[in-house]
């Protein structure tokens, strides 16, 4: 069971919180809509507003085989959290231990002790506990009884009603279809990592590149192919296209990730990067000489660039 003197890690001026809980993979415009309320609550209140959720993904844990894979692995969570306007966030490794805990043991031992909670917001399917039976209405069962407020955030939905979900996210991103999983992100889907140094072909087919490690294996990637891409840098958003996979052309199985940077020069070795997948343009194709592969990245940057000012131009009418 918990050891009820474990520290919360919360300052301890923090007399009681308003907290939700989960996993929120990918921090979809659903889960926003759960946090942009947590803020409001918390503002209406005088509680600090706490997300409480899980490393590694419950799953990984209960049940391997079934375990999915992830929208945002590492940091890539955290970056879309921290502009969520919520106060803590508190990761709980997610033990054996941890996955006996019933519901009602789950909201008194670790929320209401450890986390001074005195109100719980929930998504309208969330689930914890042994065997996620702690739905809604358990929930709000526990806090009749024990004497906190329960508030539940309806389903965001797209325009054709359906709710928005990680499931179907990781569904449009297997599929390769980006614009489905912007429009359930609200963003659009990306990998990040720090450049590395690679084998410098696309300097000498003049299209210099910039690589980042292949994420963890738990990381869901759009098929292989080119994209055109916008670039999030250190020194600002940059337009480019990315290459998804191996090198056919140069005999080279290995599945790489590389990004040619448009009207950008200079170093980029050790810099943290999130590249955003805008539009793919091609398949992987093999190519009969490295001049006909280049005569390709020509037509390439032609697409990237259009689609880079489509999507520029639809993001400006949507903001109108």
């Amino acid at each position: 069971m918990a050891d009820e003197s474990m520290e919360s890690g919360l300052p301890s001026n923090v007399s009681g919180t308003i907290v939700t809980v989960g996993t929120f993979d990918g921090v979809h415009r659903g889960h926003q809509a759960v946090l942009a309320r947590l803020a409001e609550r918390a503002e209406e209140t005088g509680l600090a507003s706490l997300l409480v959720t899980f490393e590694p993904h419950p799953l990984e844990v209960v049940n391997p085989a079934a375990a999915r894979p992830l929208l945002s692995v590492g940091p890539e969570k955290f970056e879309v959290l921290a502009e969520g306007g919520i106060e803590y966030c508190a990761v709980l490794p997610f033990t054996p231990t941890l996955a006996r805990y019933d519901a009602e043991q789950f909201i008194e031992l670790v929320l209401r002790r450890r986390f001074r909670m005195r109100e719980m917001l929930s998504g309208y399917d969330n689930g914890f506990g042994r065997g996620r039976a702690g739905d809604v209405e358990t929930v709000r069962a526990v806090g009749a009884r024990r004497g906190f407020r329960v508030d539940v955030v309806p389903p965001t939905t797209l325009d054709d009603g359906r709710p928005i979900s990680s499931t179907s996210i990781r569904r449009a991103v297997a599929g390769g279809d980006l614009r489905g999983a912007a429009l359930g992100l609200g963003r659009p889907y990306s990998v990040s990592g720090h450049v590395v140094e690679g084998d410098r072909r696309g300097r000498a087919l003049g299209f210099p590149t910039i690589n980042i490690p292949l994420p963890s294996p738990r990381k869901l990637l759009p098929p292989e192919g080119v994209y055109a891409v916008r670039v999030q840098t250190p020194r600002g958003p940059l337009g480019g296209m990315l290459h998804l996979g191996p090198r056919p052309t140069f005999g080279d199985p290995k599945v790489t990730i590389e990004a040619h940077l448009f009207d950008a020069t200079g170093d980029w070795y050790g810099a943290y990067v999130r590249l955003e997948f805008i539009a793919r343009l091609r398949e992987i194709q093999t190519f009969d000489s490295p001049s006909a592969l280049t005569a390709q990245m020509r037509r390439d940057e032609q697409n990237a660039r259009r689609a880079l000012a489509a999507a520029l131009s639809g993001a400006a009418e949507r903001a109108r």
